[in-house]
């Protein structure tokens, strides 16, 4: 018989404007859903509650729970690794980081035998391929197989509850496309945490615990929360907000600026001419958006050191669809340099087949755009299932 998804709501109301995480309303509750358990967390350095203290920290001090252990997502615990992470000791705690990006990406049995629940912190950005999510995912998968409770300790959207864009993941599921969600998906990873259950992981015990006083309109500068770059090259709410659009294109020979100090801010490459660029993409009179000439240097990732011409993207409007940017940026990229732009990988982070044939194609926004529509209908009479929070 399936579990039923459990929602932690609590009686206290938190100061007037003051948005507080899912491990803030934890705490006020004297841990009590964690009572008596022996929890294995999945977090990293983003897992703070609004003072400051990280919820590693936070756990292993209750006096009515027990922490016996660490699992690490990519980026490891501090969020500044790269590449494939082993195991390793946390020098404060002396418990044990599982690493979630090595060898496997999800717990394997033996190291959940020993507890009786997972409990996930860590901040999502709001994108399909950002692969916090896919260790949710995985863990989940994990607990369900183990017969391990699991928990969400919410956090906000950064970049916004309302809007939700993009074509759907068409095709195999990957590390960097878990679900059949759109690119940009509009929901807290609390919300997520539902949606796996409603359609993958009906037989998991799962309770999420929400964010106090967040409306699906803020996005993180909003909140008052303290900003904490969830991965080395998220550095700023502004990178945020374009990753969704900018990042799903880093897989073509095309610099996104890694090793720059304006990441999915500055495009470019060896092969393009500033000004036709950007004049091509002005020409396209996206909302939100503007782009001026840009000239860089990587001094890491792709063309490092190497002189790439290229664009700045100056974000006008946060709240702007910045997957049809992406999409706008390929098509001028296609038209203005098709035989030095390599669209080998173009669908790697897309995951959506008619999209990227339409990009090749020479299509338009407006008819790329209208071809996602029916099945972003269907994801939000599935999406509204799962929602938590209001507008």
């Amino acid at each position: 018989m399936a579990l039923v998804v459990e929602l932690l709501l609590f009686t206290w109301t938190p100061l007037q404007g003051q948005v507080l995480n899912g491990i803030d309303s934890l705490v006020k509750s004297s841990f009590k859903p964690l009572e008596g358990l022996r929890v294995g967390l999945i977090t990293n350095h983003s897992g703070l509650a609004r003072n400051g203290k990280s919820t590693i920290d936070l756990l292993h001090a209750a006096p009515n729970l027990k922490l016996i252990k660490l699992f690490s997502p990519e980026h490891g615990i501090r969020g500044t690794a790269e590449g494939k992470i082993g195991d390793a000791l946390d020098p404060k705690t002396g418990l044990k980081i599982h690493s979630l990006y090595g060898a496997s990406r999800k717990p394997v049995p033996a190291t959940l035998r020993d507890i009786d629940a997972l409990v996930f912190d860590i901040q999502d950005i709001g994108c399909r391929f950002y692969t916090y999510i896919s260790t949710m995912g995985n863990c989940m998968e994990a607990a369900m197989a183990a017969k391990v409770k699991f928990f969400v300790l919410d956090r906000v959207n950064p970049i916004g509850g309302k809007l939700f864009e993009g074509p759907l993941l068409d095709g195999k599921r990957t590390f960097t496309g878990y679900h059949e969600i759109p690119i940009r998906h509009g929901m807290t990873t609390g919300e997520l945490a539902r949606l796996f259950h409603q359609e993958r992981f009906s037989h998991l015990d799962l309770t999420v615990v929400p964010v106090g006083n967040w409306h699906r309109g803020q996005i993180f500068s909003d909140t008052g929360l303290r900003w904490v770059n969830p991965s080395p090259n998220i550095r700023n709410l502004k990178a945020a907000i374009l990753y969704p659009g900018v990042g799903l294109l880093e897989f073509t020979n095309l610099s996104v600026g890694r090793g720059t100090d304006r990441p999915f801010e500055l495009v470019g490459a060896p092969y393009i001419n500033a000004k036709e660029l950007t004049a091509e993409l002005n020409r396209a009179r996206l909302a939100g958006v503007a782009f001026m000439p840009a000239a860089f240097t990587p001094n890491a990732s792709k063309f490092k050191g190497q002189a790439c011409g290229g664009t700045h993207i100056h974000l006008i409007d946060p709240h702007s669809r910045t997957v049809e940017l992406g999409i706008t940026l390929a098509l001028a990229l296609r038209k203005l340099y098709p035989k030095q732009w390599d669209v080998t990988n173009l669908d790697k982070l897309l995951a959506h087949p008619a999209s990227a044939k339409a990009i090749l194609s020479g299509g338009s926004l407006p008819k790329i755009r209208a071809s996602w529509q029916d099945d972003l209908s269907a994801f939000a009479r599935r999406r509204s299932r799962a929602l938590i929070y209001g507008d």
